[in-house]
């Protein structure tokens, strides 16, 4: 199809090609993630209205990454219609844009502006690439192992057990599972990075410290970037993006959130969860402060003032409570846990189910070395920078207790833990 679009003449016919590519990779997509969730919504909408309306779903096998490798071919047919690239002329090349392997499963999500060009270079190993790509593995496998998976003891027990448990319970969930997906994705993010500079590719950074964003508009500039600048570039803009009428601004605003949601998983959960995203970005875009905050986080000061560190909070409060709909096993599940919030008071307790045994003090801890560090690092394009690296036992200290951290982690989960114990 790239070759199509690139060599015919006839603009429609281009189009024709285009709208093929697109409609051919949608329908992959559509077909293995999102069949059964169409046939059992459309079953339920007769049920809903008293009409018994029976539907046999599929027992469909969902390919690995199919999100991902659909997104970058439709990048690549979209920019090569646009004339942004030209037409791949190497089928390896063009294959192993698609299915390489560091960002295959979880992204980022690469476009073929950047990626595919560098498969036409000569591979020659570079030491000081190597070398960020290792720390950013390290710091990829700490986010996952030692954060993601350290929270997740706790979210799966809360979240699954939310009517047992009190409101400071249910809300130090949330704040756990914020935790536990941005390790878990930005995690993998940064080991794909890292793995790929190995091999002396470059990947487009995905996470830049999101959760120190002062507005929900500066927090979807910071969080999952390739996703986000891919819908921002390639649906936002065409349909129209900021400009127009406040209600085609309001329209195209649902329409990226919603689907965004969408595209994370075939449940109402996540479309929920792009609504609610959308709802608060609103007031940004209705009064044109969407993109306030441009510029560096407290760029003189180690300690954020006190109008900062309050945004900060707010923003990660919003966030939170979106998470709760993501994470919930369904829409009434979510609103039931938010319910429970408000109306549940009893103190804290962490020791009436089994799960909640295993010291939480280590998780804290990890969690407020994780912050400190990220803190520290957030003005900058990578934490494989800085001046903490210039200093020999300032860098051979991290990585030790970094490894020794992840290790404990790794054997204690393997004998059925989830976190060493002080």
């Amino acid at each position: 199809m790239g070759k199509k679009i690139a060599n015919t003449v006839d603009k429609n016919k281009s189009k024709f090609f285009l709208y093929t590519s697109v409609i051919v990779n949608l329908g992959f997509l559509g077909f293995f993630k999102y069949y059964n969730f169409f046939v059992q919504s459309f079953a339920n909408s007769f049920n809903f209205l008293g009409l018994n309306f029976n539907v046999s779903t599929l027992n469909i096998i969902l390919p690995v990454g199919i999100s991902f490798y659909t997104f970058q071919t439709l990048s690549y047919s979209i920019d090569v219609y646009r004339g942004k690239i030209k037409e791949a002329t190497d089928p390896i090349s063009f294959f192993a844009f698609v299915s390489f392997f560091p960002q295959l499963v979880a992204g980022p999500i690469e476009r073929a502006t950047n990626l595919l060009p560098q498969f036409y270079n000569k591979r020659v190993f570079n030491y000081d690439k190597a070398v960020s790509g290792a720390r950013l593995i390290l710091w990829g496998f700490f986010q996952k192992i030692v954060i993601a998976d350290g929270c997740a003891l706790y979210v799966n027990d809360i979240f699954e057990n939310y009517l047992l448990y009190s409101s400071p319970t249910l809300i130090f969930g949330a704040v756990l599972f914020a935790f536990q997906i941005y390790g878990d994705f930005a995690g993998y993010s940064n080991i794909a990075i890292g793995v790929s500079r190995l091999f002396g590719f470059d990947l487009m950074r995905n996470f830049n410290y999101p959760y120190f964003s002062r507005d929900i508009g500066e927090f979807w500039r910071r969080w999952h970037i390739s996703l986000s600048t891919w819908f921002r570039d390639y649906l936002y803009i065409p349909l129209g993006g900021s400009k127009g009428s406040k209600w085609n601004k309001v329209r195209n605003v649902f329409i990226i959130f919603i689907i965004s949601g969408f595209w994370h998983g075939a449940n109402w959960t996540f479309i929920v969860w792009g609504g609610l995203n959308a709802l608060f970005f609103l007031p940004l875009l209705i009064n044109n402060k969407n993109r306030k905050y441009l510029n560096d986080i407290s760029p003189n000061h180690f300690l954020p003032s006190v109008k900062t560190f309050f945004q900060i909070c707010f923003t990660f409060t919003l966030t939170s409570f979106t998470w709760i709909f993501f994470r919930s096993k369904s829409v009434l599940d979510a609103i039931q846990y938010v319910k429970r919030i408000f109306i549940n008071s009893d103190y804290l307790t962490l020791s009436s189910d089994r799960t909640m045994n295993v010291s939480i003090k280590p998780l804290l801890l990890a969690l407020i070395l994780f912050v400190l560090f990220e803190w520290y690092n957030r003005n900058r394009e990578s934490i494989v920078g800085g001046d903490i690296f210039k200093f020999s036992y300032m860098r051979y200290g991290l990585y030790f207790v970094t490894i020794i951290m992840i290790i404990l982690n790794i054997s204690n989960e393997a004998n059925g833990f989830i976190y060493f114990q002080f």
